[in-house]
């Protein structure tokens, strides 16, 4: 494996994560995990935004609070277990791709409790897909050059979260350019002036080598915040009033009341599996789990390669430790959103903020997941942290892994392309599994059709029809509907 320098274990606690061999300590591990937790914190405002405000198709919504609470009993919960059993520092939390798409797809079709029903059908297929050899099997055919694409296109997508998140880039509401600079070209708002304070501070102690450089941009610009928003009440930018456009995105940086609330878990087991066919058709219940299979497959395998590479724990193939049973969490982890009504829980590329502060190990994982447990009865504290100053870490993580792309021989024409659709379909279209799908298709096409099919593994080919069936769901859809 290509690791850091290792040292001698110090410990029976040091062996078993493997701390001193990956060239890391307690220390750098507990803040790579702090950092990750406060770059993450958002899901378990943003997950019950987008989750509770769609109702059903029998008109039901779900709890904003019950919400909150079981996305981060399930994100500490599956943090930690990933952690143990593979020592890898990749945290887990409810995946936005598949929270939108059964709020805005899925339960206009189904009921709240079918629809995590259909995640926890996901996530079985995916967990014996894994221990079956089978999605391991598709990791290895695909390419070298793929798979660093792969990173670079999730370095890309997690900047580009970043300056969404921020306010930095901004849907114009014009057909032409879609998207601008903040507000009319501008950074015309306190939140986004903020983002990029802490985004230069951050880069300068990173730049500098300075330990803890991301966490200590990270509280800097948080406090910063809470002085500002104390000084001139900037407020949210959605409210009961209306619309503050040069208002916080989705936190307040500010504590209002008692930081203590006891988490409301009773969401935990609706799920439904007595689907009313009379309601839903049998084929589409099928596309919609196959949907979910797909997007919950690919995002978890581009993430975990692109942060192993990151973490330098991935050999010249792309493998890293313990991938079998990566694979099988991972799955599990879809299983255990479904039973808690928190959506497929899945590995985090804002992970990579914890890599980036040195994070290399499991341990960094307990302290991660020990954080979205407490997080349980700190709601009101947890969001403390607005998204514009968590959005400078990402942009920042974005950087260090564009990197990555040094690695490719881009002088073949017939690697560039899909090279290139990979990275950059993967921002564009905000999905790691569209990017993927886009690379792993032009790449057999273009192989193929340019001699040399014999190149392209069997597998391959395989995945390319069902990135072509994926890409094509709504109208095969509607043809057997």
């Amino acid at each position: 494996m290509n690791t850091t320098t290792s040292k001698q274990p110090t410990s029976a606690f040091d062996r078993f994560f493997r701390i001193s061999e990956r060239g890391s300590t307690i220390g750098t591990e507990v803040r790579g995990g702090l950092v990750t937790f406060v770059t993450m914190a958002y899901i378990v405002i943003l997950n019950p935004i987008i989750l509770s405000g769609k109702p059903d198709v029998d008109g039901n919504t779900l709890d904003f609070a019950a919400l909150g609470a079981v996305t981060a009993l399930t994100a500490g919960v599956m943090t930690i277990l990933f952690g143990l059993i593979t020592r890898l520092p990749f945290a887990f939390a409810a995946g936005l791709g598949i929270n939108a798409f059964l709020a805005f797809s899925v339960v206009g079709q189904v009921t709240w409790p079918e629809a995590m029903a259909l995640v926890v059908i996901n996530g079985l297929v995916i967990v014996l897909l894994a221990a079956t050899g089978l999605r391991k099997l598709i990791f290895d055919a695909v390419p070298f050059a793929l798979k660093i694409a792969i990173t670079v296109g999730i370095g890309l997508f997690i900047a580009f979260i970043g300056f969404v998140n921020s306010g930095f880039v901004t849907a114009t509401g014009e057909a032409s350019p879609p998207v601008g600079l903040g507000i009319a070209g501008s950074v015309a708002t306190v939140p986004t002036l903020l983002f990029v304070i802490t985004l230069v501070l951050t880069g300068i102690l990173v730049a500098l080598r300075v330990k803890g450089g991301i966490l200590i941009g990270l509280i800097t610009g948080t406090v910063i915040a809470v002085i500002v928003e104390a000084i001139w009440h900037i407020g949210p930018m959605f409210s009961d009033d209306g619309v503050n456009p040069g208002g916080w995105g989705l936190t307040v940086p500010a504590l209002a009341g008692s930081p203590f609330q006891l988490p409301d878990l009773s969401l935990v087991g609706a799920v439904d599996f007595g689907f009313d066919l009379g309601k839903v058709g049998i084929v589409t219940l099928i596309m919609l789990v196959f949907t979910l299979v797909f997007t919950n497959f690919f995002d978890a395998m581009g993430t975990m390669t692109g942060l192993a590479k990151e973490a330098n724990l991935a050999d010249e193939k792309g493998d890293f430790p313990s991938i079998k049973s990566a694979l099988i969490v991972e799955g599990v982890g879809a299983v255990a959103g479904g039973l808690t009504s928190s959506s497929s829980n899945t590995v985090f590329i804002e992970s990579g903020s914890g890599i980036g502060e040195g994070a290399r190990t499991g341990f960094a994982n307990l302290i991660t997941g020990a954080m979205f447990l407490l997080a349980m009865f700190f709601t009101p504290l947890t969001s403390i942290v607005p998204t514009e100053i968590a959005a400078a870490a990402l942009v920042i993580v974005g950087a260090m892994m564009m990197s990555q792309i040094r690695h490719i021989d881009l002088t073949d024409f017939a690697v560039l392309l899909p090279v290139f659709l990979t990275v950059t379909v993967m921002p564009l279209t905000y999905s790691i599994a569209n990017g993927i799908g886009a690379g792993f298709i032009s790449w057999v096409l273009v192989q193929a059709l340019s001699g040399k099919a014999r190149k392209v593994s069997p597998l391959l080919w395989v995945v390319a029809v069902g990135f072509l069936i994926y890409f094509a769901r709504g109208p095969i859809e509607a043809l057997f509907a």
